[in-house]
């Protein structure tokens, strides 16, 4: 294997055996001093598709219409348009004044929980795997728990639910937030769960962080309700959520076996030459 690159069939069934373990671009060889033609479309897709995640509308009846039967509220932030928000994280964590005043009560008291799909930085993510996981966790829930309307809120950052929450009188917030796209990934859901959150004064450090929800590649919705629901009832408990509070569950995923390590081919050159001289030129 001396002197060959990643691009020479010698190293094809390595680098073929290696990417069955990750998503990540590894071993894409060379087309002279570039990516191969194919590999560079691909990555330019890939940034295309990440870009449409961020910048596409959120439409809130794509997941009020796969929740049939549960009371839907819909709610803004603060930023009045797209722009606004990605210039302004700070408005996309508080509520729209008029839309605080349409959250409802409960009048038997305090809700238990509420969930907040907000679309982040990936409206895509929310559209498609935002209602599996809010139906996948309601199900579990024991009996008693009372669930208020799940909040479908547009421009909305995870913050957005303290505010939420607060507005409800809810005890604990799940937000289900669509998460910053990379390379690999325009569809992926977070989930955040926060117990009683307090707005300007909750700290990520006082949330449960599910992320990466997107089946097949991703967390389950299986897998990330039993996660939730393990973490909401234990959160009852305890009083809290956040670094006082682990996930103990197993992902229900083979852990990663790394594949026996590969020969180092050894080369037998000599010390490279030294270069030439050059020779200054005159006039």
């Amino acid at each position: 294997m001396e002197g060959a690159t990643a691009t020479e069939p010698s190293d094809a069934a390595l680098w073929a055996g290696l990417r069955q373990h990750t998503q990540a671009r590894i071993g894409l060889g060379r087309a002279g001093s570039a990516l191969p033609t194919r590999h560079r479309l691909e990555l330019q897709a890939a940034h295309a598709a990440a870009r449409d995640a961020v910048h596409s509308p959120f439409d809130p009846d794509v997941v009020a219409s796969a929740l049939p039967g549960v009371p839907t509220v819909r709610v803004r932030s603060a930023a009045p348009d797209r722009l606004t928000y990605l210039q302004r994280p700070d408005l996309g964590r508080r509520l729209d004044d008029v839309d605080r005043a349409h959250l409802p009560r409960d009048a038997c008291g305090a809700w238990d929980v509420v969930f907040v799909v907000a679309d982040g930085l990936s409206s895509r993510a929310v559209h498609e795997h935002a209602a599996p996981v809010i139906r996948a966790t309601t199900a579990r829930l024991p009996a008693g728990w009372r669930v208020a309307p799940v909040v479908l809120a547009e421009q909305a950052r995870v913050a957005l639910g303290d505010d939420v929450a607060h507005a409800l009188g809810a005890a604990m917030v799940v937000v289900l937030v669509g998460e910053r796209p990379g390379m690999s990934a325009a569809d992926s859901l977070g989930a955040y769960l926060t117990y009683e959150p307090r707005p300007g004064r909750t700290t990520d450090a006082d949330r449960n962080c599910l992320s990466n929800i997107r089946p097949p590649l991703g967390l389950s919705y299986d897998t990330a309700a039993a996660k939730l629901t393990s973490l909401m009832t234990r959160a009852r408990e305890l009083g809290g959520t956040g670094v006082s509070l682990k996930d103990d569950l197993d992902d229900g995923v083979e852990p990663f076996s790394a594949p026996p390590p590969l020969p180092i081919p050894v080369t037998t050159r000599g010390p490279a030459p030294e270069p030439p001289l050059l020779k200054r030129r005159r006039g």
